[in-house]
Formats: structure tokens, sequence, C-alpha cells
């Protein structure tokens, strides 16, 4: 038996394991995808099959681009999603940097504030938020969709977390070459913390590409739905029960974040299992 093949047997049970945990934890977007591909009375049936009988997925996809602005949603949720993440990373990045490596008066205090703030659920603040926007005119806006969440504590403790363990001497290094501080945070640190950056933009766009909830509150219309509404609005005006229809429009919804996830998976593990740079 050759060196390679041990560590390969050895690790065979535990790889089978998480093909298993894997394999699992993608068996309902697996037959999400097999569903959008029947015709109803297949969907229901008692005898679990993947492949469909009667292939319906021309018909199905073909009423959801036909019934739907699939683009125009598939747009929304880009801006939004895009939009929300911008402003994160540029209130995140400098605030968990000062928190990490500057001190200040009040910084653990401050820091403090930050761990409550996770504590506070999205639906706690819903209520004012919907009155405000109301009384400014912003609903069925982008700005309605964006505003409440440019501010990410979760974002704030993950990078304050990641710059801890970057070593003090790069600072120091840019702070001898008179670089300021907003300037270290651009260009020596945040090239740095690329894997944790792409953790969190893909925590941050999975989560709000799926939102339901604050969407459903501030827009009413098709002009401003993201993919999520877009869905609900699809069932309630053309859909109905025609679940082959409706997972077909979960599986065209989706489709993007599964792209995304697939491009960034590498740099998603490193953010993931490194706190800073390695030695």
């Amino acid at each position: 038996m050759s060196e390679r093949a041990i560590p390969l047997h050895r690790d065979a049970p535990r790889l089978l394991l998480l093909a298993a945990i894997g394999l699992l934890m993608l068996m309902p977007y697996i037959w999400m995808v097999a569903a959008s591909m029947k015709p109803l009375d297949e969907i229901f049936r008692a005898s679990l099959s993947l492949l469909p009988k009667r292939f319906h997925g021309i018909e199905n996809y073909g009423k959801v681009f036909s019934s739907i602005p699939v683009g125009r949603y598939l747009w929304n949720g880009l801006v939004v999603c895009g939009g929300i993440l911008f402003f994160q990373l540029l209130f995140a990045v400098p605030a968990g940097y000062a928190l990490a490596k500057l001190r200040f008066p009040g910084r653990d205090l401050v820091f403090g504030a930050v761990m409550l703030g996770l504590l506070v659920p999205p639906h706690v603040p819903a209520l004012p938020l919907y009155v405000a926007f109301s009384q400014m005119g912003l609903l069925n806006t982008y700005t309605a969709l964006i505003a409440p969440f440019t501010i990410s504590v979760f974002a704030v403790f993950l990078f304050r977390q990641f710059f801890r363990s970057l070593p003090d001497d790069l600072i120091h290094a840019a702070r001898l070459d008179g670089m300021g501080e907003m300037t270290i945070v651009w260009r020596v640190v945040l090239p740095n913390t690329w894997p944790a950056a792409t953790a969190f933009s893909i925590f941050s766009v999975v989560a709000h590409w799926n939102d339901l909830f604050w969407p459903l509150i501030v827009v009413s219309d098709t002009s401003h739905a993201t993919p999520a509404l877009g869905v609900l609005f699809f069932r309630s005006a053309e859909a109905g029960d025609d679940f082959g229809a409706l997972m077909a429009a979960a599986v065209i919804m989706t489709a993007p974040l599964v792209i995304a996830f697939l491009l960034a998976q590498r740099r998603f593990v490193e953010g993931i299992a490194t706190t800073g740079l390695k030695g």
C-alpha cells in the first residue's frame, strides 16, 4: 500500500460522513429542483422519485417567465443586497479596526454595546422604522429596503475579532510611513481581510436576498419587490396551488445565491477557519 493510500484510507469514514451530511442538507434543494420539472400530479404521489415520468419543466419555467418580471425581481435583489453590503462594509471595517487596534476612553463600553446589539432581533425596531419611513414618504423605495440594515453589529464584531489577530508591527510600519488611520484601514488592513469580508458578504447577501419580513412591510408593488417577495406575489396572482411553477420560481430566485457561493466557497472557508494573517 502506497504512502498516499494510507491517509486516504484513514480519512475515508470521515469523508463519507461529511458527504452524507452534505447530501442531507442538500436534499430540500434537490427536491425543489426535481419538483420544478414535474407536473402537479407527480409532486404529490406517495412514491418518492426525483426523476419526473413526464417532463414538465418547460411548462413550469415558461409560466414563471411569462407571468412575472423575473429580471426585475433579480435586479431589485442585486441592488438591495449590494447596497446593504456596501454600507455595512463601509461602516463595519473602520469600526472594527478602531475597536481592535486603537485605544480610546470608553472602548470597552462601546464594544459592550455592540455585543448587546447582537441580542436585539430585527423585528423589534420594525414598527418605529415603518412609521418613520411612512411619514417621510419613503415606502416602496430602495431607501426603505436598504437603510435599516446599513450598520451591522455582527459585521463590527466579526471584523474586530479578525483585526485583533493582525500583527501590530504592520500597523506601526504604516504609521511610520506617514499614513493616517483611515488610509491604513483601506490600504493596509482591508487587503488582508478579504477572507473575512468574503465570509461576511455571503452571510449578508444570503440573509437579505431571502428576507421576506421587511420587504413585505415596506413594499406593496412589484416595481421594488425583492426575489423572495416576488415569489409570494407570483403565488398570490398567478400560481395559486401550482406547486410545480412555484418550485420553478424558487429555483430561479435562489440560483444566483448558489452560483455566488460556489464561486466564493474557498474564500468563505478561509474566512471562517482563520482569524488573521498566517505567520
